[in-house]
Protein backbone atom coordinates (compact mmCIF):
# COMPACT_ATOMS: atom_id res chain seq x y z
CA UNK A 1 0.00 0.00 0.00
CA UNK A 2 2.56 2.50 0.82
CA UNK A 3 4.17 2.61 -2.84
CA UNK A 4 0.50 4.15 -3.87
CA UNK A 5 0.97 6.75 -1.52
CA UNK A 6 1.42 9.42 -3.56
CA UNK A 7 0.25 12.37 -5.19
CA UNK A 8 -1.30 12.35 -8.35
CA UNK A 9 -2.14 15.71 -10.31
CA UNK A 10 -4.62 14.36 -12.40
CA UNK A 11 -6.19 11.60 -10.01
CA UNK A 12 -6.69 14.76 -7.92
CA UNK A 13 -8.18 17.35 -10.63
CA UNK A 14 -10.65 14.41 -12.00
CA UNK A 15 -11.97 13.24 -8.54
CA UNK A 16 -12.32 17.14 -8.06
CA UNK A 17 -13.86 17.83 -10.81
CA UNK A 18 -16.48 15.06 -10.70
CA UNK A 19 -17.18 16.44 -6.90
CA UNK A 20 -17.21 20.21 -8.21
CA UNK A 21 -20.22 18.84 -10.72
CA UNK A 22 -22.41 18.77 -7.88
CA UNK A 23 -21.31 21.88 -6.15
CA UNK A 24 -21.89 23.87 -9.53
CA UNK A 25 -25.57 22.28 -9.70
CA UNK A 26 -26.76 23.51 -6.44
CA UNK A 27 -24.49 26.80 -5.79
CA UNK A 28 -25.00 28.44 -8.89
CA UNK A 29 -28.80 28.07 -8.38
CA UNK A 30 -29.14 30.14 -5.49
CA UNK A 31 -28.95 33.81 -7.53
CA UNK A 32 -31.96 32.42 -9.50
CA UNK A 33 -34.52 31.10 -6.49
CA UNK A 34 -36.84 34.27 -6.62
CA UNK A 35 -37.01 33.66 -10.84
CA UNK A 36 -37.81 30.51 -9.99
CA UNK A 37 -40.23 31.03 -7.05
CA UNK A 38 -41.67 33.71 -10.34
CA UNK A 39 -42.04 31.50 -12.97
CA UNK A 40 -43.09 28.80 -10.57
CA UNK A 41 -45.63 30.83 -8.79
CA UNK A 42 -44.20 30.30 -5.37
CA UNK A 43 -45.62 32.39 -2.84
CA UNK A 44 -43.84 31.31 0.49
CA UNK A 45 -40.18 32.71 -0.45
CA UNK A 46 -39.05 29.36 2.09
CA UNK A 47 -40.75 27.24 -0.58
CA UNK A 48 -37.74 28.04 -2.35
CA UNK A 49 -34.63 26.34 0.11
CA UNK A 50 -36.61 23.02 -1.00
CA UNK A 51 -35.01 23.71 -4.31
CA UNK A 52 -31.69 23.26 -2.69
CA UNK A 53 -32.21 21.01 0.15
CA UNK A 54 -34.31 18.21 -1.90
CA UNK A 55 -30.84 17.93 -4.47
CA UNK A 56 -29.12 16.74 -1.40
CA UNK A 57 -31.85 14.41 -0.21
CA UNK A 58 -31.47 12.41 -3.55
CA UNK A 59 -27.86 12.36 -3.53
CA UNK A 60 -28.35 10.50 0.11
CA UNK A 61 -30.55 7.74 -1.62
CA UNK A 62 -28.36 7.65 -4.92
CA UNK A 63 -25.72 6.56 -3.19
CA UNK A 64 -27.34 3.84 -1.53
CA UNK A 65 -27.80 2.27 -4.99
CA UNK A 66 -24.35 2.95 -6.89
CA UNK A 67 -22.08 2.51 -4.08
CA UNK A 68 -23.20 -1.35 -3.62
CA UNK A 69 -23.43 -1.53 -7.17
CA UNK A 70 -20.01 0.01 -7.66
CA UNK A 71 -18.06 -2.79 -5.33
CA UNK A 72 -19.14 -5.46 -8.10
CA UNK A 73 -19.02 -3.98 -11.49
CA UNK A 74 -16.13 -1.48 -10.77
CA UNK A 75 -16.56 2.48 -10.33
CA UNK A 76 -16.37 3.92 -13.93
CA UNK A 77 -19.38 2.50 -15.54
CA UNK A 78 -21.78 3.59 -12.15
CA UNK A 79 -20.53 6.94 -12.51
CA UNK A 80 -21.44 7.45 -16.24
CA UNK A 81 -25.15 5.42 -15.30
CA UNK A 82 -25.50 8.40 -12.68
CA UNK A 83 -24.87 11.01 -14.83
CA UNK A 84 -27.12 9.64 -17.32
CA UNK A 85 -29.54 10.19 -14.88
CA UNK A 86 -29.12 13.53 -13.79
CA UNK A 87 -29.25 14.55 -17.93
CA UNK A 88 -32.97 13.54 -17.71
CA UNK A 89 -33.37 14.79 -14.38
CA UNK A 90 -32.14 18.41 -15.74
CA UNK A 91 -34.67 18.03 -18.84
CA UNK A 92 -37.03 17.82 -16.74
CA UNK A 93 -36.56 20.11 -14.02
CA UNK A 94 -36.39 22.94 -17.62
CA UNK A 95 -39.31 22.02 -18.76
CA UNK A 96 -41.96 22.03 -15.97
CA UNK A 97 -44.41 24.62 -14.79
CA UNK A 98 -44.89 22.82 -11.90
CA UNK A 99 -43.32 23.30 -8.11
CA UNK A 100 -43.97 20.40 -7.34
CA UNK A 101 -42.29 18.44 -10.65
CA UNK A 102 -39.40 21.25 -9.90
CA UNK A 103 -38.72 19.45 -6.83
CA UNK A 104 -39.27 15.86 -7.88
CA UNK A 105 -36.74 16.55 -10.80
CA UNK A 106 -33.76 17.89 -7.80
CA UNK A 107 -34.34 14.87 -6.31
CA UNK A 108 -33.88 12.97 -9.29
CA UNK A 109 -30.57 15.05 -10.23
CA UNK A 110 -29.30 14.19 -6.83
CA UNK A 111 -29.98 10.83 -7.43
CA UNK A 112 -27.62 10.86 -10.15
CA UNK A 113 -25.04 13.26 -8.89
CA UNK A 114 -25.07 10.69 -6.06
CA UNK A 115 -22.29 9.07 -8.50
CA UNK A 116 -19.91 10.93 -8.97
CA UNK A 117 -20.87 12.58 -5.18
CA UNK A 118 -19.85 9.18 -3.44
CA UNK A 119 -17.70 7.44 -5.93
CA UNK A 120 -14.89 9.66 -5.98
CA UNK A 121 -14.75 9.07 -1.88
CA UNK A 122 -14.65 5.41 -3.14
CA UNK A 123 -11.99 6.10 -5.53
CA UNK A 124 -9.88 8.01 -3.42
CA UNK A 125 -10.22 5.34 -0.82
CA UNK A 126 -9.20 2.42 -3.60
CA UNK A 127 -6.11 4.17 -3.58
CA UNK A 128 -5.10 5.96 -0.85
CA UNK A 129 -5.24 5.27 3.15
CA UNK A 130 -4.69 6.49 6.23
CA UNK A 131 -3.55 10.49 6.62
CA UNK A 132 -2.48 10.74 3.60
CA UNK A 133 -6.05 9.55 2.56
CA UNK A 134 -7.18 12.52 4.38
CA UNK A 135 -4.77 14.89 2.79
CA UNK A 136 -5.83 13.92 -0.98
CA UNK A 137 -9.98 14.04 0.46
CA UNK A 138 -8.70 17.68 1.71
CA UNK A 139 -7.29 18.42 -1.46
CA UNK A 140 -10.58 17.21 -3.26
CA UNK A 141 -13.21 18.88 -1.06
CA UNK A 142 -11.33 22.44 -1.21
CA UNK A 143 -12.25 22.27 -4.83
CA UNK A 144 -15.25 21.01 -3.79
CA UNK A 145 -15.47 24.08 -1.40
CA UNK A 146 -14.18 26.38 -3.96
CA UNK A 147 -16.58 26.52 -6.31
CA UNK A 148 -19.07 28.10 -4.59
CA UNK A 149 -16.63 31.07 -5.44
CA UNK A 150 -17.27 31.29 -9.07
CA UNK A 151 -20.89 29.63 -8.74
CA UNK A 152 -23.39 32.26 -7.77
CA UNK A 153 -21.77 34.72 -9.82
CA UNK A 154 -22.07 32.34 -13.20
CA UNK A 155 -25.50 32.01 -12.04
CA UNK A 156 -25.78 35.80 -11.98
CA UNK A 157 -24.12 36.34 -15.28
CA UNK A 158 -26.02 33.16 -16.92
CA UNK A 159 -29.37 35.12 -15.32
CA UNK A 160 -28.93 38.79 -16.71
CA UNK A 161 -27.91 37.51 -20.43
CA UNK A 162 -30.20 34.68 -20.61
CA UNK A 163 -33.17 33.06 -17.79
CA UNK A 164 -32.52 30.53 -15.12
CA UNK A 165 -32.75 27.78 -17.52
CA UNK A 166 -29.36 28.56 -18.88
CA UNK A 167 -28.03 27.84 -15.65
CA UNK A 168 -28.92 24.19 -15.83
CA UNK A 169 -27.88 24.05 -19.47
CA UNK A 170 -24.95 25.14 -18.28
CA UNK A 171 -24.16 22.51 -15.87
CA UNK A 172 -25.32 19.69 -18.39
CA UNK A 173 -22.67 21.42 -21.22
CA UNK A 174 -19.73 21.30 -17.96
CA UNK A 175 -20.60 17.94 -16.84
CA UNK A 176 -20.26 16.51 -20.63
CA UNK A 177 -17.05 18.05 -20.47
CA UNK A 178 -16.03 16.66 -17.03
CA UNK A 179 -17.16 12.85 -18.17
CA UNK A 180 -15.26 12.87 -21.50
CA UNK A 181 -11.85 13.70 -19.83
CA UNK A 182 -12.64 11.08 -16.81
CA UNK A 183 -13.47 8.14 -19.43
CA UNK A 184 -10.42 9.26 -21.68
CA UNK A 185 -8.04 9.94 -18.97
CA UNK A 186 -9.11 7.87 -15.34
CA UNK A 187 -8.75 3.83 -15.19
CA UNK A 188 -10.68 1.88 -12.81
CA UNK A 189 -9.70 1.82 -9.69
CA UNK A 190 -11.30 -1.08 -8.49
CA UNK A 191 -9.74 -4.40 -10.19
CA UNK A 192 -11.66 -7.54 -10.92
CA UNK A 193 -9.77 -9.48 -8.02
CA UNK A 194 -10.83 -7.16 -5.25
CA UNK A 195 -14.79 -7.13 -6.36
CA UNK A 196 -17.35 -8.29 -4.90
CA UNK A 197 -19.71 -10.70 -6.52
CA UNK A 198 -23.16 -9.23 -7.43
CA UNK A 199 -25.50 -11.07 -5.08
CA UNK A 200 -29.02 -10.52 -3.89
CA UNK A 201 -27.47 -10.00 -0.59
CA UNK A 202 -25.13 -7.71 -1.50
CA UNK A 203 -26.52 -4.50 -0.33
CA UNK A 204 -27.44 -6.36 3.07
CA UNK A 205 -24.15 -8.04 3.94
CA UNK A 206 -22.24 -4.58 3.18
CA UNK A 207 -24.61 -2.86 5.74
CA UNK A 208 -23.80 -5.41 7.91
CA UNK A 209 -20.05 -4.92 7.61
CA UNK A 210 -20.61 -1.60 7.90
CA UNK A 211 -22.02 -1.49 11.42
CA UNK A 212 -19.08 -3.61 12.15
CA UNK A 213 -17.16 -0.45 13.31
CA UNK A 214 -18.20 1.60 15.83
CA UNK A 215 -15.94 4.91 14.50
CA UNK A 216 -17.31 4.80 10.90
CA UNK A 217 -20.85 4.88 12.20
CA UNK A 218 -19.76 7.48 15.34
CA UNK A 219 -17.86 9.95 12.47
CA UNK A 220 -21.11 9.36 9.62
CA UNK A 221 -23.46 11.06 12.30
CA UNK A 222 -20.89 13.69 13.56
CA UNK A 223 -20.92 14.62 9.71
CA UNK A 224 -24.48 14.58 9.11
CA UNK A 225 -24.32 16.86 12.13
CA UNK A 226 -22.20 19.22 10.62
CA UNK A 227 -23.13 19.30 6.96
CA UNK A 228 -26.80 19.59 8.12
CA UNK A 229 -25.97 22.94 10.16
CA UNK A 230 -23.82 24.06 7.23
CA UNK A 231 -27.01 23.40 4.64
CA UNK A 232 -28.99 25.25 6.07
CA UNK A 233 -26.82 28.49 5.24
CA UNK A 234 -26.57 27.28 1.78
CA UNK A 235 -30.40 27.24 1.76
CA UNK A 236 -31.14 29.96 3.85
CA UNK A 237 -27.93 32.30 2.47
CA UNK A 238 -30.29 34.24 -0.33
CA UNK A 239 -32.79 34.96 1.95
CA UNK A 240 -30.12 36.31 4.53
CA UNK A 241 -28.34 38.65 2.37
CA UNK A 242 -30.84 39.28 -0.05
CA UNK A 243 -34.11 39.91 2.41
CA UNK A 244 -32.94 40.68 5.79
CA UNK A 245 -29.52 42.81 5.01
CA UNK A 246 -30.81 43.68 1.35
CA UNK A 247 -28.02 43.14 -0.32
CA UNK A 248 -28.95 41.17 -3.30
CA UNK A 249 -25.75 43.07 -5.71
CA UNK A 250 -23.58 41.86 -3.56
CA UNK A 251 -25.11 38.06 -2.73
CA UNK A 252 -22.30 36.74 -5.26
CA UNK A 253 -19.48 38.06 -3.90
CA UNK A 254 -20.46 37.88 -0.39
CA UNK A 255 -21.35 34.15 -0.89
CA UNK A 256 -17.72 33.91 -2.63
CA UNK A 257 -15.95 35.27 0.31
CA UNK A 258 -16.95 32.86 2.92
CA UNK A 259 -16.09 30.04 0.59
CA UNK A 260 -12.75 31.37 0.31
CA UNK A 261 -12.38 30.41 4.41
CA UNK A 262 -14.10 27.01 3.75
CA UNK A 263 -11.37 26.88 1.06
CA UNK A 264 -8.10 27.77 2.93
CA UNK A 265 -8.83 26.04 5.95
CA UNK A 266 -8.97 22.57 3.82
CA UNK A 267 -5.80 23.83 1.94
CA UNK A 268 -4.03 24.01 5.51
CA UNK A 269 -5.56 20.99 6.19
CA UNK A 270 -3.97 19.50 3.35
CA UNK A 271 -0.87 20.66 4.50
CA UNK A 272 -0.88 19.53 8.00
CA UNK A 273 -3.29 16.16 8.83
CA UNK A 274 0.01 14.09 7.50
CA UNK A 275 2.05 15.70 10.05
CA UNK A 276 -0.91 15.84 12.53
CA UNK A 277 -3.11 13.61 11.88
CA UNK A 278 -7.00 13.52 11.09
CA UNK A 279 -8.32 12.90 14.53
CA UNK A 280 -6.41 15.31 15.99
CA UNK A 281 -7.14 18.51 13.91
CA UNK A 282 -10.91 17.37 13.66
CA UNK A 283 -10.98 17.46 17.52
CA UNK A 284 -9.71 20.68 17.59
CA UNK A 285 -11.76 22.02 14.52
CA UNK A 286 -15.00 21.16 16.24
CA UNK A 287 -14.04 22.83 19.30
CA UNK A 288 -13.51 25.75 17.30
CA UNK A 289 -16.91 24.86 15.42
CA UNK A 290 -18.63 24.99 18.92
CA UNK A 291 -17.29 28.42 20.46
CA UNK A 292 -17.65 30.23 17.40
CA UNK A 293 -21.45 29.57 17.37
CA UNK A 294 -22.09 29.81 21.26
CA UNK A 295 -20.19 32.87 21.42
CA UNK A 296 -22.51 34.44 18.95
CA UNK A 297 -25.81 33.04 20.64
CA UNK A 298 -24.37 34.42 24.01
CA UNK A 299 -23.80 38.30 22.15
CA UNK A 300 -27.17 38.44 19.84
CA UNK A 301 -29.37 36.04 22.14
CA UNK A 302 -31.65 39.13 21.35
CA UNK A 303 -32.27 38.21 17.59
CA UNK A 304 -31.51 41.42 16.20
CA UNK A 305 -29.17 41.25 13.56
CA UNK A 306 -25.55 42.86 13.63
CA UNK A 307 -24.29 44.21 11.04
CA UNK A 308 -23.01 42.81 8.05
CA UNK A 309 -19.84 43.07 9.16
CA UNK A 310 -19.68 41.10 12.28
CA UNK A 311 -22.21 38.73 10.72
CA UNK A 312 -19.35 37.63 7.90
CA UNK A 313 -16.34 37.54 10.32
CA UNK A 314 -18.51 35.08 12.47
CA UNK A 315 -19.55 33.01 9.63
CA UNK A 316 -15.80 33.48 7.73
CA UNK A 317 -14.89 31.99 11.37
CA UNK A 318 -17.23 29.16 11.62
CA UNK A 319 -16.53 28.34 7.95
CA UNK A 320 -12.98 28.05 8.47
CA UNK A 321 -13.37 25.28 11.29
CA UNK A 322 -15.67 23.61 8.80
CA UNK A 323 -13.08 23.45 6.08
CA UNK A 324 -10.96 21.57 8.63
CA UNK A 325 -13.89 19.25 8.83
CA UNK A 326 -15.28 17.62 6.05
CA UNK A 327 -12.02 16.36 4.18
CA UNK A 328 -10.82 14.90 8.05
CA UNK A 329 -14.73 13.34 8.76
CA UNK A 330 -15.00 11.62 5.40
CA UNK A 331 -11.41 10.25 5.82
CA UNK A 332 -12.14 9.24 9.33
CA UNK A 333 -15.21 7.36 8.34
CA UNK A 334 -13.99 5.55 5.74
CA UNK A 335 -10.34 4.59 6.88
CA UNK A 336 -11.42 0.95 8.42
CA UNK A 337 -13.96 0.19 5.22
CA UNK A 338 -11.19 0.22 2.67
CA UNK A 339 -12.48 -3.59 1.27
CA UNK A 340 -16.40 -2.32 1.16
CA UNK A 341 -15.04 0.93 0.33
CA UNK A 342 -17.93 1.58 -2.11
CA UNK A 343 -20.70 0.71 0.22
CA UNK A 344 -19.02 2.09 2.73
CA UNK A 345 -19.00 5.77 1.17
CA UNK A 346 -22.71 4.97 0.36
CA UNK A 347 -23.81 4.47 3.67
CA UNK A 348 -21.61 7.62 4.64
CA UNK A 349 -23.52 9.75 2.35
CA UNK A 350 -26.85 8.46 3.27
CA UNK A 351 -26.73 8.62 6.73
CA UNK A 352 -24.88 11.74 7.19
CA UNK A 353 -27.52 13.46 4.58
CA UNK A 354 -30.76 11.63 6.12
CA UNK A 355 -29.58 13.43 9.29
CA UNK A 356 -28.58 16.61 7.25
CA UNK A 357 -31.91 17.28 5.04
CA UNK A 358 -34.79 17.21 8.17
CA UNK A 359 -31.96 19.07 9.98
CA UNK A 360 -31.59 22.01 7.29
CA UNK A 361 -35.32 21.85 6.10
CA UNK A 362 -36.45 22.33 10.47
CA UNK A 363 -33.94 25.00 11.24
CA UNK A 364 -34.11 26.46 8.09
CA UNK A 365 -38.25 27.19 8.66
CA UNK A 366 -37.37 29.88 11.51
CA UNK A 367 -34.76 31.70 9.44
CA UNK A 368 -37.02 34.42 8.64
CA UNK A 369 -36.11 37.85 10.24
CA UNK A 370 -33.38 37.28 12.45
CA UNK A 371 -29.64 35.07 11.72
CA UNK A 372 -30.43 33.32 15.31
CA UNK A 373 -31.43 30.37 14.63
CA UNK A 374 -28.73 29.28 12.37
CA UNK A 375 -26.27 29.78 15.15
CA UNK A 376 -28.56 27.94 17.38
CA UNK A 377 -28.22 25.47 14.78
CA UNK A 378 -24.62 25.36 14.78
CA UNK A 379 -24.42 25.62 18.05
CA UNK A 380 -26.92 22.72 19.22
CA UNK A 381 -24.84 20.31 16.09
CA UNK A 382 -21.55 21.34 17.54
CA UNK A 383 -21.79 20.05 20.87
CA UNK A 384 -23.67 17.30 19.40
CA UNK A 385 -20.46 16.31 17.67
CA UNK A 386 -17.77 17.56 20.20
CA UNK A 387 -19.77 14.94 22.51
CA UNK A 388 -19.04 12.61 20.01
CA UNK A 389 -15.44 13.27 19.28
CA UNK A 390 -14.78 13.45 23.51
CA UNK A 391 -16.47 9.81 23.78
CA UNK A 392 -14.35 8.10 20.77
CA UNK A 393 -10.90 9.60 22.34
CA UNK A 394 -12.54 8.08 25.58
CA UNK A 395 -13.08 4.48 23.88
CA UNK A 396 -9.58 5.49 22.49
CA UNK A 397 -7.98 5.24 25.42
CA UNK A 398 -9.24 3.20 27.16
CA UNK A 399 -8.44 0.56 24.66
CA UNK A 400 -4.43 1.47 24.94
CA UNK A 401 -4.53 1.21 28.41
Amino acid sequence: MQKTQTFKFEFVALMASLMSIVALSIDALLPALPDIGTTLHITNPSDNQLLITMIFLGIGFGQLIFGPISDSLGRKPVVFFGFIVFILASIVCVNTTSFEVMVIGRVLQGIGLAAPRSLTISMIRDSYSGNYMAKITSIVVMFFILVPVIAPTLGTFLLYFFTWKSIFYFNLVFGVFIMFWFWQRQPETLPKEKRIKFTPNLFANGVKEFFKFPEAIAYTLVSGFITGSFMVYLSTSQQIFETQYNLADMFPYIFASLAISIGLATYLNSMLVVKFGMLRLGYIATIGYCAVSLLYVFMFWSGNNPSIYVLIGFFALQFFAVGFLFGNLRALAMQPLGHIAGIGAALNGFISTVFAVPIANYIGSFVKTSVLPLFIGFSVFGVLSLLVFILLKRKTRLQVA
